[in-house]
């Protein structure tokens, strides 16, 4: 039987021979890309997040996912250090999270990312002298309120785009950093975003999609810098998540929960330099990775121009 077949192809064209190869070698990539998707997603373990130190520095905790990594780095066993802007929210966070996990250290630190961001890391510095921060969750972020053209931009929201989404991250880290090459371990997560990796242009939020753009290339340099120091630097890039920044109030099989893409993100840590924690956005990834750009920039611009409108007509409603 084996002769047969061999003989038969031996009869064949050398053209339709090349097409073949090629053929079986696309299969044999596609199965294997397949079942590596397949661990890393459902079987691959996470790793153990004690390991890089005993304590956990998030920004942005007080809300959407940087709250949702709070309560899951507590449940996983880490003393926390929450920065955030509003010394209210960050008692009511704190003490939520000691009423579900009692033997939960926590350290508050009042950072205002849009104002004088060089006093507030100095507090970071003062408040992590002397603790083994292991791992480093950077979630801070600011958006648009809504969809609207370059030009519509004022120079408030220009600042504080740039203020929190790059200059904050850049400054929380280089105040962190330090101690986890001294110890010569730790991890760094900084939250991206699909706006700037996953679709080929984002209209209308141009300034956002840059600032994210910046964080993503920010952390790969940082992962190949520190890799062999002891510390993974990773940034995560969710799609739409149901937070008040997206404005999606309720979670779907597309759209998950806070809590949803924080138990997702915490399996990823330590892995891949850049990843999607929660599987069914790696499906749209690689949709959307299908599509001509040309189809995708048309479709993303129609949708972001329906938001602006409605955004200009809610505005006109508060001033009548």
């Amino acid at each position: 039987m084996a002769d047969c077949i061999l003989d038969q192809l031996k009869s064949q064209p050398s053209w339709l021979l090349l097409l073949l190869s090629l053929g079986l070698f696309s299969l044999l990539k596609f199965s294997l890309s397949t079942l590596k998707w397949i661990y890393v997603n459902f079987l691959r373990p996470g790793k153990n997040l004690k390991k890089y130190g005993s304590w956990a520095l998030v920004t942005g905790p007080t809300d959407g996912i940087g709250k949702a990594f709070a309560f899951q780095l507590a449940r996983k066993g880490l003393n926390l250090v929450l920065v955030g802007r509003n010394p209210n929210k960050l008692t009511e966070v704190s003490e939520s999270i000691k009423s579900k996990f009692g033997s939960t250290q926590i350290k508050t630190v009042v950072v205002d990312f849009s104002g004088d961001l060089d006093d507030g890391v100095l507090r970071i510095k003062e408040t992590i002298e002397g603790l083994d921060i292991g791992v480093l969750i950077n979630n801070v972020g600011v958006s648009y309120p809504y969809a609207r053209f370059f030009h519509e931009v004022d120079d408030k929201l220009l600042n504080d785009l740039i203020k929190v989404n790059v200059e904050g991250t850049t400054k929380v880290t280089q105040a962190v950093l330090p101690g986890m090459v001294k110890r010569k371990k730790g991890a760094i997560v900084n939250i991206g975003s699909g706006a700037a990796i996953v679709i080929p242009s984002d209209p209308l939020y141009s300034v956002y999609a840059a600032t994210k753009a910046y964080v993503d290339q920010f952390s790969r340099c940082l992962y190949v810098e520190y890799k062999k120091s002891g510390i993974d630097v990773q940034c995560q890039v969710p799609l739409y998540v149901a937070t008040k920044m997206a404005s999606i109030k309720r979670s779907s099989f597309l759209v998950p929960s806070t809590d949803g893409y924080a138990r997702a993100a915490l399996r990823w840590i330590g892995y891949e330099p850049r990843c999607t924690p929660y599987w069914p956005h790696s499906l749209l990834w690689a949709l959307v990775h299908s599509l001509p750009e040309s189809v995708v920039d048309a479709w993303r611009l129609k949708f972001c121009l329906g938001i602006r409108k409605r955004g200009q007509l809610k505005d006109s409603r508060k001033n009548e």
